[in-house]
């Protein structure tokens, strides 16, 4: 009985193609996984940036406190489309004086 050669594959052979088919598939996972990475990467980046931007454009920002609230039910609809409610405690934070003896003799 004679056999062709394309139908049977030796052992050695089989077990070579089967590592290679092995390594590929280690490597395109590998290569998957550095994309993915980057991808992540790049997204907390950005995240970062528009905290980043967000936060300086907060600390440029010229701020007027209105305390008599009269005046915003005089405003006109544009003017009111402008304000915006913000926490104050912080606002007036920086307003007190930091030096509380200069403080102190202001009150006298």
């Amino acid at each position: 009985l004679v056999r062709d050669k394309p139908l049977c594959t030796s052992w050695e052979k089989k077990m070579v193609a089967k590592r290679e088919k092995e390594l590929v598939k280690k490597y395109s996972l590998q290569l998957k996984e550095d994309k993915a990475r980057e991808k992540e990467e790049k997204r907390k980046r950005h995240e970062e940036n528009l905290k980043r931007r967000a936060e300086n454009e907060r600390k440029g920002e010229v701020v007027q406190v209105i305390r008599n609230t009269t005046k915003i039910k005089r405003m006109k609809k544009k003017q009111l489309r402008k304000i915006e409610k913000r926490d104050t405690l912080a606002m007036l934070q920086k307003s007190q004086p930091r030096n509380p003896k200069a403080a102190r003799k202001g009150d006298k």
